[in-house]
């Protein structure tokens, strides 16, 4: 039984030893540097979301201001779709620096522009963000077995050991104390700035509780596999530093062997179309409609679109002037034909998320990361849910513009106060809710 003599004299013993304060300060010093320059990227894509919303208003209404018909009012106005950083994606930017965040998007066809990427570059990415994910993930397993990897092996190497489990009157009291010392100033440091910035951040207390709880637990398991090793009876004999390297090797294989197999074996696995190809597909699509005739535009239009099929009057060799209807109806078609293509990227897409969370349960590291990025919402699901919103937004553009078009009513820049205007969705843990910006 754990008395507070005991935790008092064990925490002077591990205040006693500079290691340990000087690990204690280093580990602060992480998490608070990855938190600060999570929080300071998370500000700045606020503020270029900001700043653009704000660009993009004037830019649509000094574009509508000088439009005559409403095909061209559709072709130049540009509209802004964006997903905001969660309150949590300071913690772990997760899947933010592969795919993108923000479009700016025309009523042309949609697929190639959503695969125009503006993200970071994706081998870099790769390698990891240092932000809070990191720190938890990969640094502090490390800072867990340079305190603890010793805790016996360093007291038989001083010739105390037998000594202690003499005089102590429950010797395991003593080493499960200094465990739980040590652990709950880990936790302390990695934790308090944590919380300080969530609560800076607006984070809800749920999501707050629930990232404290895969930190704790990460901690857990890393103190479990540490003990473990050095109670284990073969190693008993080993020194201190043979048990590091163990313990060391054991790390390894969580932080790179892992992962970097995980990724080939999934990348083997599932056969994933290029998001070049879907450009390329939609883009040729539309390119060769202007050299077909009139039919082979209107005729998949219209099996997609059975509503206007007595609105497709268009001769090219009759009508001198130009038709935007025909000309929407194959940036439409453009992106009918690539249409399974985006459809199997996007299963694909998943499919290896799905497959690497399996491969993150062999691997602590890798599992707290994906939860961590769970928690934030900078997950696949996230940024493929945004994908699919900017899908949504460019549909209701379309179901806007299309009685325009087709039944060409007297043009009235009055109508465009009904224009749909995108609004991204921010989940939190209790809930799911539309801001409207």
């Amino acid at each position: 039984m754990i008395r507070l003599n005991d935790i008092k004299r064990e925490t002077r013993f591990v205040f006693g030893h500079r290691q340990f304060i000087s690990t204690l300060l280093v580990i602060l010093l992480l998490s608070t540097a990855a938190l600060w320059s999570g929080h300071a990227e998370m500000q700045e894509q606020r503020a270029t979301i900001e700043r653009l919303l704000e660009k993009d208003r004037i830019e649509r209404e000094a574009a509508l201001a000088h439009q005559k018909n409403f095909g061209s009012a559709a072709y130049y106005t540009f509209h802004l779709t964006y997903a905001p950083p969660s309150p949590l994606a300071f913690a772990a930017i997760g899947e933010r620096d592969v795919f993108p965040w923000k479009h700016r998007i025309r009523m042309l066809a949609l697929e190639g522009q959503i695969y125009e990427s503006d993200t970071d570059n994706p081998e870099l990415a790769f390698l990891g963000r240092f932000d809070f994910a990191f720190v938890v993930s990969v640094l502090l397993p490390l800072f867990i077995i340079l305190l603890l990897y010793d805790l016996k092996a360093k007291e038989r190497e001083a010739k105390r050991f037998d000594l202690l489990n003499v005089t102590a009157t429950d010797s395991h009291a003593v080493w499960t104390t200094r465990v739980l010392v040590t652990l709950v100033l880990i936790v302390l440091a990695t934790l308090v700035p944590f919380v300080i910035f969530a609560a800076i951040n607006n984070a809800s207390v749920g999501s707050i509780l629930a990232a404290c709880g895969v930190v704790l637990g990460n901690v857990i398991v890393w103190t479990v596999i540490v003990l473990m090793i050095g109670a284990a009876s073969r190693f008993a004999t080993f020194s201190a530093t043979h048990l590091a390297s163990i313990m060391l090797g054991i790390w390894l294989l969580s932080i790179v062997l892992v992962p970097v197999v995980g990724h080939t074996v999934v990348n083997a696995t599932v056969e994933t179309p290029q998001g070049g190809d879907i450009v390329l597909t939609q883009r040729e699509a539309v390119n060769s409609a202007w050299d077909k005739p009139v039919y082979d535009t209107w005729a998949p239009f219209v099996a997609t679109h059975p509503q206007w099929a007595d609105y497709t009057e268009y001769d090219p060799e009759r009508d001198s002037s130009f038709n935007w209807k025909w000309y929407y109806a194959f940036q439409q078609v453009g992106d009918q034909m690539a249409e399974a293509l985006s459809r199997d990227y996007q299963l694909a897409t998943r499919q290896k998320d799905e497959l690497a969370g399996y491969i993150a349960l062999l691997s602590p590291s890798l599992l707290t990361q994906r939860l961590l990025s769970d928690i934030a919402d900078t997950n696949v699901d996230a940024m493929v849910g945004y994908e699919n919103r900017v899908r949504e937004f460019h549909a209701s553009l379309r179901q806007f513009y299309y009685p325009l078009f087709f039944k060409t009513p007297e043009f009235s820049p009055a109508r465009f106060e009904q224009l749909p205007q995108f609004a991204p969705t921010i989940k939190t843990t209790s809930q799911e809710h539309t801001d409207e910006n």
